[in-house]
């Protein structure tokens, strides 16, 4: 059963890494793409914002339910192996993701369609902020999934 848990975790992470990345990079959708760049910024970024929420919580109940397996399996082998930075890490992560869930209010709320003009700038923050938190949270996820191969 974990196993089936941490590829839904590894999906939905890659549907999330797709979504933030999108609206980080977007601008305003321009009339005429040419290259597969214009392409790429040229999307109506408020669309992903219920899609990145969304997102961004089925991630946290996953890693919640995987939690108790890592501390009692995965934390007690990387003890054993010395490996204290991987630890740190993985607490590291651990708060990006709360802080991450709790600016998921006021993320939502900058995004909503009624949002003033104004508040363009504070939404660009918080959508790079949100990009790091889950870049990070997924690289490093990555990394102490496959760390046993890393470091034999």
């Amino acid at each position: 059963m974990i196993q089936v848990l941490v590829i839904a975790h590894a999906l939905l992470a890659v549907g999330l890494l797709g979504a933030i990345t999108h609206q980080a990079f977007a601008r305003a959708p321009a009339s005429a793409k040419h290259n597969i760049v214009d392409r790429f910024r040229g999307v109506h970024s408020p669309t992903f914002t219920n899609t990145i929420v969304i997102l961004f919580i089925a991630q946290i109940i996953l890693g919640g339910l995987m939690y108790p397996r890592y501390r009692i399996d995965v934390r007690t082998t990387l003890e054993d192996l010395q490996l204290r930075s991987a630890n740190g890490i993985f607490e590291i992560k651990e708060h990006f993701a709360a802080v991450g869930l709790g600016l998921l209010p006021a993320y939502w709320l900058f995004w909503r369609p009624a949002a003033a003009v104004e508040y363009a700038a504070t939404r660009k923050y918080l959508t790079w902020i949100l990009a790091f938190l889950v870049w990070w949270n997924f690289l490093v996820g990555e990394v102490l999934n496959n760390i046993k191969g890393l470091f034999p």
